[in-house]
């Protein structure tokens, strides 16, 4: 699912910048290349036993990854659940309690980027 008005799409920032401020909000750079970077932040549901990933995707405007002072601007933040044994599924309605993470994650990201 799509999080719309999360105020980090579009927003840019030297690959530095926001690969230091997303992992201190949990985040994760796992899949990357050249010109895209993906980052994902793993949230457990323990009352049904889910996981799911809040995921953000990035794109390079000035520069490749290779470069520290590449820069990066925000293209989508989306969650999903996690399904055996690598895939994720965006349709299924996710959780009060883990939206609510979800938000505060992306708020918190969002202020260390301002």
């Amino acid at each position: 699912m799509i999080i719309e008005n999360t105020g980090l799409n579009g927003v840019k920032s030297e690959l530095y910048h926001l690969d230091e401020s997303a992992e201190k909000v949990g985040f994760v750079r796992w899949q990357w290349e050249y010109y895209r970077a993906t980052y994902d932040l793993k949230l457990e549901d323990r009352v049904n036993g889910n996981d799911y990933f809040l995921r953000i995707n990035t794109r390079a405007v000035e520069g490749k990854l290779e470069s520290a002072h590449a820069v990066l601007v925000i293209e989508a933040v989306y969650i999903g659940r996690a399904t055996f044994p690598h895939g994720m599924e965006y349709e299924s309605p996710i959780p009060q309690a883990i939206m609510n993470t979800a938000t505060q994650r992306i708020e918190q990201l969002k202020q260390l980027l301002a």
